[in-house]
């Protein structure tokens, strides 16, 4: 009788190892982290932009509009109450999307500033934070890319047989991607103009 227990144990456990459980386990926890670290950067971008504005506030004040929209975007970036947990409501995930999209197009415009006020570029503090939220930014970047590589890895592992079937057993589901807030504003080239 003991070997038959055994031998059922035994079988159980090599059922389960090929079932998807685990691997579910490990991508759910790949995209904790992922989505962890994309908050990590969007939390170092708008640590930076304070300093960034109070130095372009001592050298452009005729630019004010540009200063209170950056202050605005930003302060609306903190006022989407998003944490580790949030990647899974696709609502909050979209609202986080449109204010850090604000968030990025004051900044754009705050760096336009820069390009009429030659002083400014020569300031060291300018240049150094400048130079950080170009990082900043780019970290943005990877760590997005990261968390939807690991949405793609989970959802693909979610949607194949046969840990669709623990998937279903276990009730976990298709989970929603880091998107564009507006996909045709970014598929149009930007525009340069050196006329001024």
């Amino acid at each position: 009788m003991t070997r038959l227990i055994q031998a059922g144990l035994l079988g159980l456990a090599m059922l389960l190892s090929g079932c998807g459980y685990n691997t579910l386990q490990g991508q759910d926890e790949s995209i904790k982290a992922s989505w962890a670290e994309v908050l990590n950067q969007y939390q170092r971008r708008a640590d930076l932009v304070p300093n960034l504005v109070a130095t372009v506030k001592g050298y452009a004040q005729q630019e004010q509009d540009v200063l209170v929209q950056v202050t605005e975007a930003r302060a609306r970036v903190g006022s989407v109450n998003i944490n580790a947990a949030s990647f899974e409501d696709e609502v909050a995930l979209k609202q986080f999307a449109s204010a850090q999209g604000e968030l990025t197009s004051a900044l754009s415009r705050l760096l336009v500033v820069s390009e009429n006020y030659p002083q400014l570029k020569s300031d060291t503090l300018f240049r150094d934070l400048q130079a950080q939220l170009e990082g900043t930014e780019n970290r943005i970047t990877v760590a997005r890319n990261r968390y939807i590589e690991s949405v793609q890895a989970y959802n693909t592992t979610v949607r194949s047989f046969p840990s669709n079937l623990t998937a279903m057993a276990t009730g976990a589901k298709v989970k929603p991607s880091f998107t564009v807030e507006n996909e045709k504003a970014i598929a149009e080239p930007p525009k340069v103009d050196f006329g001024k």
